[in-house]
């Protein structure tokens, strides 16, 4: 009997340490799923290239430097981005442009952007190279993979992102036109422009001759544009031009260089290359745009369906 009651003390202490030992680690877990004995620095600066993966998002609320950067990386307190497909790989040494300072600390990530001013995150590791920016104050995760500058593509950022490209100057000016190829409506055009934000895919056009100063363009016709991969060809895309009732005009578009594309016109055959003017610096929505020509509204848009939030809020202060 005494045996028996031993035993049976035995097994309660044994249950009760496994159920506490088991509750523990699930707790720690969902705290704080870094590395044991690395610091948020240590952790932000493991790679040189965080690449936001925007489509990863979690939440309705916007942070928008993440919202416009491809990639952000952390250098001795001192943030920078590629907020531009112009020049990237190249611009800042593959970094971007510095667009603000960082404060870490007990896993907290504090952010003064020169614009946008103060914003501040909670930051867990989900693997060896994804860290979770979890914003308190708008319930928003941001997921972002991390790279070395020498394995990091930039090509297919580039080319997985040519919506964006094609907005990252006021106006494209036709500077050459094909002595072969059918008659065509579109060989009037001579000025092309993609407009960000609002619906993301308008562009206008415009019959104005070549060589004027760009502020002086008087738009024609204003429609709605889209840009698709072409299989097998992950270089070339295919671009939509919607003139409404009148018709579409379908192009296949590459990329010549970071100021210069070209456009083969499909149903006449015609090739036009078209060269960018007016670069704009993205450092902030509406920074460098001229508002009477384009929303200013630069961001990249999340194409997957936006869910909320699950992340608990954990912070006292807010």
């Amino acid at each position: 009997m005494k045996t028996l009651k031993l035993l049976s003390v035995f097994a309660l202490m044994a249950t009760l340490f496994t159920s506490c030992y088991t509750e523990v680690l699930v707790e720690d877990d969902y705290i704080n799923n870094t590395a044991p004995g690395i610091s948020v620095n240590q952790l932000l600066n493991s790679y040189e290239l965080w690449y936001v993966d925007i489509n990863e998002t979690i939440g309705y609320g916007e942070s928008p430097f993440l919202q416009i950067a491809f990639t952000v990386s952390f250098r001795n307190g001192v943030l920078y981005a590629n907020n531009n497909l112009v020049g990237i790989g190249n611009q800042g040494n593959g970094f971007g442009i510095p667009i603000g300072y960082y404060d870490a600390y007990n896993m907290i990530l504090d952010i003064d952007h020169d614009i946008d001013g103060y914003d501040s995150f909670d930051v867990y590791q989900i693997d060896s190279n994804t860290i979770e920016l979890y914003n308190p104050f708008n319930d928003t995760s941001y997921f972002l993979n991390g790279y070395q500058r020498s394995n990091f593509d930039y090509d297919y950022v580039f080319y997985d992102n040519i919506h964006y490209f094609v907005q990252e100057y006021e106006a494209w000016e036709k500077t050459y036109t094909s002595n072969y190829g059918a008659l065509n409506e579109f060989d009037n055009e001579n000025w092309l422009q993609f407009l960000s934000g609002g619906n993301d895919s308008t562009f206008r056009s415009s019959q104005d001759p070549s060589g004027i100063n760009p502020n002086n363009i008087y738009w024609d016709f204003t429609g709605d544009y889209g840009v698709q991969n072409i299989s097998g060809n992950f270089y070339l895309k295919n671009l939509t031009l919607d003139y409404d009732y009148f018709d579409n005009e379908y192009f296949e578009l590459s990329v010549i260089n970071d100021q210069r594309i070209e456009l083969l016109h499909v149903d006449s055959g015609t090739v036009y290359e078209f060269t960018g003017r007016g670069y704009i610096e993205y450092l902030k929505e509406g920074n460098t745009v001229d508002k009477s020509k384009t929303s200013g509204q630069k961001k990249r848009v999340q194409r997957s369906a936006k869910k909320d939030n699950v992340r608990e809020n954990t912070r006292e202060d807010v």
